[in-house]
């Protein structure tokens, strides 16, 4: 048992005795932290920092799969919440916040003229497409991205046990960027297609024109474009990347960071599509739950009061701009490259035989929790993010790199390693 993490470990014991995986989450399991090298619990967090139950502390670059986005324990979110918890959480009748997030999320988001809420983005991405379905009177979907765990969308991928055939069949992935893959999936199944739902951007940017052809393509036959904005609403602008791009989808979903880390989604869109949800049956008991939609409206307040974004965006580049100096520094670039927007950036890791991406990512990780970096691979960025975190972030990729470089260069991994290497959860970008 290691040392530095040993009540994590211990804890991670205890519960997988009664949790399977010992927590919710993929990302958030051993399926994503090697064992031995790992903290797997973490009791509390402020600002940009993290405290594992062993006491470590971290620079936190994962920040709650990006559902943080003003930092964690943000003053004005708490503020609200405390303020509706006085009051209540959940009633007998709506509270009039519901209307209030609506309202504020159509004053925010391009194509929103009516909104619904969930508690997770599957909820909103589900709902997105049943009423694609109802409005179209269609069954199949083409699909880019992820988009959550129903039958709907994950029977499309190799995590599919569970999943009809029949469902899985009505679902086809397309590749990002490549017009041509959505064009087969239309000549295949014409007429049949209710929606095409992808996220706007992730890893790569859209190419000149993209994102226009996928609208243009979709409308001609038939179809809704959806886009799930689960990370990037909220984020790449204030009305989402639909506002950034330029490209006004049929239908929106968002999550995450619409409430600093409050349990909430929502779908939007225009009202002779949306009034179809008074009967497509999406309702739930928790649906107005009032602390949650407090935090929206508090963190959606700040994002259009204070400069939220910008300093995401400003962060991020020194980031990006520090990340590829260092991968020409050390001549890293055929293992290295960083990718995606400045508030939601990717390092991509390269299989240099004999090893996968997955062996090297495995030694990065090791080496960056133990330097004090809580991170994944991604920058997902905060408000909190402050120049003396990047500054650490920075200098811990100044000593890891080498490491790396080496232990791929001279085959040692094995000799660096301190766990076993992980293996692929599945591949979606």
């Amino acid at each position: 048992m290691s040392e530095r993490y040993s009540k994590s470990e211990e804890m991670l014991e205890r519960a997988l005795q009664s949790i399977p995986l010992g927590t919710q989450t993929y990302s958030k399991s051993k399926t994503q932290y090697p064992l031995g090298v790992s903290p797997f619990y973490i009791e509390k967090g402020k600002g940009s920092h993290v405290w594992d139950i062993d006491g470590n502390e971290y620079i936190d670059f994962i920040n709650g799969l990006a559902s943080i986005t003003l930092g964690y324990n943000d003053p004005d979110v708490n503020k609200a919440v405390i303020e509706q918890l006085a009051k209540g959480v959940i009633f007998s009748l709506p509270h009039p916040i519901e209307v209030d997030v609506a309202e504020k999320i159509i004053e925010m988001v391009p194509c929103a003229e009516m909104v619904r809420f969930g508690k997770n983005g599957s909820d909103a991405t589900s709902a997105a497409i049943r009423l694609a379905r109802a409005y179209t009177g269609r069954d199949h979907v083409a699909v880019c991205g992820y988009h959550g765990w129903q039958d709907w969308y994950i029977g499309s991928t190799v995590r599919n046990l569970g999943v009809p055939l029949a469902t899985s069949k009505l679902t086809h992935t397309f590749i990002y960027n490549d017009i041509r893959s959505l064009e087969r999936i239309f000549s295949q199944w014409p007429k049949e297609l209710a929606a095409v739902i992808m996220e706007p951007m992730n890893i790569a940017e859209p190419i000149e024109g993209f994102l226009a052809n996928v609208q243009e393509l979709t409308h001609k036959n038939g179809a809704l474009l959806i886009f799930d904005e689960t990370v990037t609403g909220f984020r790449y602008a204030r009305g989402g990347a639909q506002e950034y791009f330029g490209i006004t989808p049929d239908l929106a979903t968002f999550g995450k960071g619409m409430a600093n880390g409050y349990p909430i989604s929502a779908i939007a869109g225009p009202t002779y599509i949306m009034t179809l949800l008074e009967d497509v049956f999406f309702s739930f008991t928790f649906g107005g739950e009032a602390l949650s939609l407090a935090a929206s409206l508090a963190t959606l307040n700040k994002l259009q009061r204070e400069p939220v974004l910008e300093k995401l965006r400003e962060q991020g580049m020194k980031i990006a701009n520090g990340v590829k100096q260092l991968i020409v520094k050390y001549e890293m670039e055929e293992m290295i490259s960083i990718s995606g927007h400045p508030e939601w950036s990717f390092l991509n890791f390269q299989d240099i035989k004999p090893y996968t991406q997955w062996d090297i990512k495995t030694l990065f990780l090791q080496e960056m929790f133990a330097r004090g970096l809580l991170i994944l691979g991604s920058h997902n960025m905060s408000y909190s993010h402050s120049n003396q975190d990047i500054d650490v972030l920075l200098q811990a990729y100044t000593e890891v790199f080498p490491i790396l470089k080496d232990a791929v260069q001279n085959q040692s991994i094995k000799g660096y390693l301190r766990c076993q290497p992980l293996e692929p959860l599945f591949k979606l970008r």
